[in-house]
Parts: C-alpha cells; sequence; structure tokens
C-alpha cells in the first residue's frame, strides 16, 4: 500500500448519520386546576449524557432532560426528552474518542432537546420553558475530576 493511500486509510472520520428523538414524556397531572395557578412554579431541570458503541465505527448519543414545574407539591407538569443521534465515528484516538462523546455529540444534539421542550410545554398549554444553554466542556471536565478524586480515595483506602 503506498505512502499516500494508508494517510487516506487513517483519516479521521466524524459524521451524523442520524439525529432523533429516542423517548418523549410529557404529563400534566393537574388540569384543568394547574393553569388557574396564581403562584409561580418552581422549576427542577436535570440532564443525563450516554454514549454506547456499535460495530463498524458508529456511536449512539443520547442527551435526556427531565424537567418539572411544581407549586408547592402539586406538580404542574414533568416533562422528559430524550434526543439522540447516530454518529460515524473512526480514526479517531481513544483519548480524543470520550471527549467527543462527551462533549462534541451533545453540543450538537442540545439545540433539538431544546426546541422539543419548548415545544411540548406550549403545546400543553403552558408558556414555552427555554432551557438554559449548557456548557458540556465544563460539566465534562468536573464529571472527569470528580472521578479522579473517587479513584484516588479508592487508592488511597486499600491495605495489603
Amino acid at each position: 500500500m503506498s505512502e499516500e493511500a494508508q494517510q487516506e486509510v487513517q483519516q479521521p472520520v466524524f459524521a451524523i448519520q442520524k439525529l432523533y428523538t429516542k423517548d418523549i414524556s410529557l404529563e400534566v397531572p393537574n388540569t384543568p386546576a394547574a393553569f388557574m395557578e396564581n403562584e409561580q412554579p418552581e422549576f427542577n431541570v436535570q440532564f443525563r449524557n450516554n454514549a454506547r458503541g456499535f460495530d463498524n465505527g458508529f456511536y449512539e448519543a443520547a442527551l435526556t432532560v427531565t424537567a418539572s414545574a411544581k407549586v408547592g407539591e402539586r406538580t404542574v407538569f414533568l416533562v422528559e426528552v430524550t434526543q439522540a443521534g447516530l454518529f460515524s465515528i473512526e480514526n479517531i484516538p481513544e483519548p480524543e474518542l470520550d471527549p467527543l462523546l462527551g462533549i462534541g455529540c451533545p453540543s450538537i444534539l442540545f439545540p433539538y432537546l431544546r426546541e422539543a421542550v419548548s415545544d411540548l410545554t406550549t403545546r400543553a398549554g403552558f408558556p414555552p420553558l427555554l432551557l438554559q444553554p449548557i456548557n458540556f466542556e465544563a460539566i465534562y471536565l468536573q464529571q472527569r475530576q470528580a472521578q479522579a478524586a473517587q479513584q484516588a480515595d479508592g487508592d488511597a483506602t486499600v491495605t495489603h
């Protein structure tokens, strides 16, 4: 194989194959009383990100948001959306793959997730819930630091 052909084979590949909503759920348990609330609801928004590999360099990345609005103990609405993507990833060095799946893919998925949540809350009769931008890089780095600290603590407590 010529040197030029070897370089072509080794080129990194990152391509979006498909973006899709994997799961979507909306609950408005206290209608129509929920529309008559005078109090401003309290919002709780949580995110989860995961990725898994398949054969032939395919990876699925999924970003899930669970958002609830409550007035006191009463739930005004609960929305959960998982936005996913199928990505073709090849010839990416292992140290760069984890950040790509933990930062790059969620950054691509987030605008679609944000739109779905906004649309769902509007369709439910409420003002749109606009998710604030997320710094996936900062979250990724915090998670890695926490994992490193846990490993260091685990190593420090092992006795022989």
